[in-house]
């Protein structure tokens, strides 16, 4: 009786000391697979590292040049804006000279045209002398006021005033030489699986 009873104590002892060692082997084999992981992650990361700095470097330097493009732009369309102003300018003092003759003439045709209306109706010299006066300063009045509001914009819409002119600054280097980087090592094969051929 004593042998049967050793021998199931025996067996159960035996029996638990072999799950703890296929538990022992198996968490073992498992630790090995997740540290081999862990170094294709790193080395994946160090990679990517490695390919993608001097891509972010190269898209800095090309945004740096898009900003110095479009600050040329701004200075372009800000010229552009002061050389429409001069040519208002110009404009307007063109105006002025012809405006004044165009004037007198246009007075000195209505008061002929209404001095003569005047004489053949009254037959008075002085009368009709009055007359032409008259007419030609209301004309020269009529015409100046309506060349003076011509092409102007209304009070109510005033030009914005100008932009102040950006600050130059300095060029970017057009084309950015990153440092040389060396290309990494491939992964380690494992032990337990195949090459690829």
């Amino acid at each position: 009786m004593s042998v049967l009873a050793f021998s199931a104590a025996d067996a159960a002892y035996w029996g638990l000391a072999i799950f703890l060692v296929l538990v022992g082997l198996a968490t073992a084999y498992m630790l090995l697979r997740l540290g081999q992981t862990f170094e294709r992650l790193s080395s994946f990361v160090r990679g990517t590292e490695r390919e993608l700095l001097p891509v972010i470097a190269k898209t800095g330097a090309t945004v740096d040049r898009i900003n110095y493009q479009l600050d040329k732009a701004d200075s372009v369309t800000d010229s552009a804006v002061s050389i429409a102003d001069s040519a208002d300018t110009a404009v307007r003092a063109v105006s002025a000279a012809i405006a004044r003759p165009v004037e007198k003439v246009s007075g000195l045709a209505a008061g002929v045209s209404h001095g003569v209306s005047q004489l053949l109706k009254t037959k008075s010299l002085g009368d009709a002398a009055a007359a032409a006066r008259e007419a030609a300063r209301r004309r020269e009045a009529d015409l100046r006021a309506d060349l003076h509001d011509a092409g102007r914009t209304p009070a109510e819409s005033e030009r914005p005033p100008a932009q102040p002119r950006p600050v130059a600054q300095p060029k970017p280097d057009p084309w950015p030489r990153p440092h040389p980087v060396p290309k990494p090592s491939p992964a380690p094969v494992p032990p337990d699986e195949p090459a690829a051929a």
